[in-house]
This record gives C-alpha cells, structure tokens and sequence, in this order.
C-alpha cells in the first residue's frame, strides 16, 4: 500500500489489504463502545435491580436483579458500579510498562481476553464477593485498551484528520454508556441480568481472538521485541551460567561414578546455584523495568504541557462526574421534571456525539497543533460553563434545556483536543504512558471523588440550584487552566521516534504501520 508522509497507509492504492487504517478505527470503535456499554449496564436498574420488601401484613415480595438475588445493601450495590476502578488505575501504567518489552498490539488481545472472562464471570457469580473480583478483573481487561489504543489510532489516522478520528473514537463513551442503560434494562427485565454479561461476552470474543490471529501492528517509538538486551540482559547471562553449571554437574558425575553419595551432593549444588542464577535474573529484570518505567514517570511530571492539559482534564472530569450521576435528581428537584433521567440521557447523548465529532473536525480545520488545542480546549469549557450555568439560573425548564444542550455541546467539543495533546506532547514511546496516566489521574482526581463531595456540598446547602451552580462554577477553573497552556511553549514530539529499530526484523521506521512485519 502506498504511504502517506506520516507512516500511515493510504487507502487509494489499487491492490490494499483488508487490514485498513479505517477498518482498525472501526474495529477500535466497536470495541470501545463495548467497554461503556458494560458500564451502563452494571449501573441500569434492570440489572442492579432493587431489594425485595415486605409490608405490615408480612407479605413480602422478592427483590430484582444484583441487588435483589445478592441481597447487597446500598453500599455494596454502590461498589460494584466503580470497582472495576481498581483493576483500571492498578492494571493502566503496568500495561503502558509492558508495551516496551512486548508487541502492544498483542498486549490489546491478552486485555481483551481478561475483559471477556471477567464479563462472563459477572453472569456466573454466586455472592458479592465474587461478582466484585470480576469487576475489578474488568477494569484490568479494559486498561490495556485505552491505554494503547488511541496511538494506535494516532499512528493511522490521515495527518489532516487525526484529531477527528480521536473524536470519532471518544463518541463511543456517552454514546456506550447510553446504550447500555437501555440495554440493562431490557434485558434484566425481559429474561435475566447474567444474560446481559453472557451477550457482552461473545460480543467481544471475536475481537480478543482477533488480537492474537492477526499479524500485529507495529506502534511509532517502539522497535524490535525480540532484541531486549538492556532489560534481558541479565537473565540470558544467567541462563549461560546455568549451562554451565549443568555441564560441571555431567562432569562430575562421569568422574565420580564410583562415588554416588559425592556426585549427589554436586548435583544438589548445581541445581541450587542454578535456581538462584534464574531467580536473581528474574529480579534484576524486574528491577530494570520498574527503573525505566520511574524515569518515564519522572519525564511525564516534568512537561509542563502535559501536566497543564492534565490538570485542566481533571477539573473538567469532577464536573462531567457529578452531572451524570446526580444530573437528573437535581434537575427533577429544581425543574420538577417527570422523567429527568430521559431528559439528561437525551441530552448527553446527543450533544455527545456531535460535540466530540464536531470539537475533532473543528481542530482540523483551524489547525491541528498543541496551541491551537489549548485554545480550543480553554474557549469551548468556559464558554460550554457559562450556558451550563446560566441553565441553572432559569427559572424555566423551557429555558433550562436549550442552555444546558448548548453547553454540553461545547463542553463534549473537548474529547478530541485533550486527548490530542496527550500523544502529541510526549515522545511516541511515551505515548501509551502518557495515556494511562491521564486515565487514572481523572478518575482519581475527577469523577470518583466527585459524586461524594457534591453529596456532602448538597446535604450542607441543602438546594439544588446552589449546589449546581457551584459545581458548574468549576468548568471555569478547568477553562482557565487550558488557557496557560496556550502561553506555555509546546512542541508537537509525535515525530520524535528515538527508539532504536531493528531493521534486520522491521524495515525502517518509515514502513507503513500497518503493512509492517512486526514480531511479537
């Protein structure tokens, strides 16, 4: 296939491969719409479902879904709906580790495994206990994805259209999410929550096998997997000592035929010096990984860029956090709306999908540069935090949607340039890194402590309006430091490949990444 100037494939040439950049967006797509769909699905109502009660008279009926056939209190239910966190944060920067010494392509397949038996394991639960492990296992399977799969993209995508393909890849977070709420819901209703798991499943099944069949794609910064001689160096000299070792334990015996009792005794010595040199190797390996994964995490708190882009996303994720979880009950206390959770839904899904497609395109056109993005990123969150706000001050729910749909729009136009500037920042072999990172520090710092701190802002204001327009008030906060990053000096590192290649296996850096014979 013919190549473009960025390494990407393109799709004009007159004999192409099946394996297309559009093809492996598509893919990735479907993918991560499986991901949220999961989410919306462990928190719809028809698979959660609810305990069951009893009246005065005794007579009681059985509860529905999780909750009802685990009996699981409120605090438990509540667990389940974020302990794939766990799994995320924990699993994020290991796997982002692990793509240096192993084919990140391949690393997708063995997380999708994870996240395919883990969805499984949730239909086949038989307590709490057990349908949490699985939840968490989910959060593992998933963090190899988001971790490597928007370079992937980055790589691939035409040069003057990347932001948009990143934003066609974000629109599956509201967009999977608002599906999975529907499709909890019938089915946890129609035939059993565990059917909703099993379906999830076989639905990412083929996508796991197919991670492990086809031929994998070599990432930009990373080179040769087979070629590891600084991290295992060690363990292939020990594995040398270890033939030697062995050789000394033959010698031995032949000399000591007649002596059984003094060739045991050399043979026990061979075979201990033997598990020690193996075992000490396997340590020093380790110790080299965690060492240069310390270093990249020492360059990523060092970029200003970075640190600013992801500071701003933490503030903008606290406020997106607390809006879709208590959204529609503040909406149905201040507006007195009767079906506030379809309202909101409506909403969200909506504005989510154009905002995040039309925020890429918009990139795009003016430019897709590191600057150009801040101001996106600063211009769309204080201008989308002024419609949202001023919806809260309405006294209408006739003007309360509009504003608030306008706001939204503007405020989902920021998926794409935020995620921009996290692969463009840092230098290709950071990139996967890079996105973990950002991945846990927003939900550490964003959304997961969002949603209890606005509970208890709540419970101190004790109005619904205040505590919105508070919370709203912090998009502000989010705008202006998106805007810094306008006036910090930034340079686009995408191009920055200093990972030495082992053209012997790969060709040259040039070669398409796509068409790239790249060993695991």
């Amino acid at each position: 296939m013919a190549e473009t100037a960025s390494g990407a494939i393109e799709e004009n040439d007159p004999n192409p491969s099946w394996f297309t950049p559009k093809r492996l967006l598509a893919i990735f797509c479907v993918i991560n719409m499986l991901n949220y769909i999961d989410r919306g699905v462990i928190a719809s109502n028809g698979v959660n479902g609810s305990l069951g009660t009893c009246t005065e008279g005794d007579t009681c009926t059985g509860g529905s879904g999780i909750q009802g056939d685990f009996n699981l209190n409120y605090f438990q239910d509540g667990l389940l709906s974020s302990a794939f966190m766990v799994g995320l944060l924990i699993a994020s920067p290991v796997f982002a580790a692990l793509a240096k010494i192993h084919n990140p392509f391949r690393l997708i397949g063995v997380g999708l495994s994870v996240w395919t038996f883990a969805t499984a394991g949730c239909g086949c639960s038989f307590g709490f206990w057990s349908i949490l492990l699985f939840r968490m296992l989910v959060g593992i399977g998933e963090a190899s994805f988001i971790s490597l799969a928007a370079p992937f993209i980055d790589d691939n995508a035409p040069p003057d259209r990347k932001t948009a393909w990143l934003s066609v890849f974000y629109m599956c977070i509201p967009t999977g999410i608002a599906i999975g709420y529907v499709y909890g819901g019938l089915v946890g209703s129609l035939v059993n929550w565990r059917v909703a798991f099993w379906s999830e499943a076989c639905l990412m099944l083929p996508f796991a096998v197919f991670g492990f069949v086809t031929r994998p794609i070599k990432m930009k910064g990373f080179g040769s997997f087979n070629n590891l001689d600084k991290l295992s160096g060690a363990v292939k000299t020990n594995n040398t000592d270890v033939e030697d070792i062995q050789l000394l334990d033959d010698t031995n015996k032949l000399l000591n035929e007649g002596n059984e009792s003094e060739s045991e005794i050399t043979g026990r010595h061979a075979e201990v010096n033997a598990k020690n040199h193996i075992l000490w190797g396997r340590i020093e390996t380790v110790r080299q990984q965690l060492n240069v994964l310390l270093n990249d995490l020492k360059i990523l708190l060092l970029d200003k860029v970075y640190l600013t882009n992801v500071l701003g996303y933490i503030a903008y994720n606290f406020v997106i956090g607390a809006y879709s979880y208590w959204g529609p009950k503040a909406g149905y206390a201040i507006y007195n709306m009767t079906d506030a959770d379809l309202v909101f839904g409506a909403i969200t899904i909506i504005c989510g999908i154009f905002g995040t497609i039309g925020g890429g395109l918009f990139l795009d056109y003016i430019g897709s540069t590191i600057s150009n993005a801040f101001k996106l990123l600063s211009g769309a969150t204080l201008l989308g935090g002024a419609f949202c706000f001023c919806a809260f001050i309405s006294k209408k729910l006739y003007g309360f949607i509009p504003l608030f749909a306008v706001g939204e729009l503007l405020i989902f136009a920021t998926q794409g340039p935020v995620n921009y500037i996290a692969l463009h920042c840092v230098e290709p072999s950071l990139r996967p890194l890079a996105m973990a990172m950002c991945t846990v520090s927003i939900h550490i710092f964003g959304d997961v402590p969002s949603s209890p701190l606005v509970g208890v802002l709540q419970d101190y204001v004790n109005n619904w309006r205040e505590t919105a327009l508070i919370l709203t008030s912090i998009l502000f906060l989010s705008g202006a430091i998106w805007l810094i990053g306008v006036f910090i000096r930034s340079i686009d590192k995408s191009g920055d490949d200093k990972t030495a290649t082992d053209t012997s296996l790969h060709g040259s850096r040039e070669t398409p990444l796509l068409d790239a014979e790249v060993l695991v």
